[in-house]
């Protein structure tokens, strides 16, 4: 989101991604895809260089998270499940952790 103001002094987000035009008639005007229009006190200058801003940051933190090791993700289960039960295959994929409990009682 970008942070723009209202020409009566409130300020407000807006996706950059979501903007189809900004306009400068002397007033600066924002129009999203979907038609909605913005009148805003920024300059045009101002709101192009908000959004390349925004996109270089999310492009930064896009490039942080690449680089960065991946955490390990291991899955932990109860000192009681990992023992082996009588009679269990060795893979217990298909095997539910419990039986299904009926979400209502079936009528006759």
């Amino acid at each position: 989101m970008i942070i723009v103001t209202r020409l009566n002094g409130a300020q407000f987000g807006v996706n950059p991604d979501l903007l189809q035009r900004v306009d400068s008639a002397p007033d600066t005007i924002l129009t999203l895809i979907d038609g909605t229009k913005y009148i805003v006190r920024e300059s045009m200058a101002e709101v192009i260089a908000r959004v390349n801003e925004h996109r270089a940051h999310l492009l930064a933190r896009a490039q942080e998270i690449q680089s960065s090791p991946s955490p390990a993700v291991e899955l932990v289960r109860d000192a009681d499940d990992q023992a082996p039960h009588a009679g269990a295959a060795d893979d217990d994929a298909d095997t539910p952790l419990a039986d299904p409990v009926p979400l209502r009682p079936r009528s006759r």
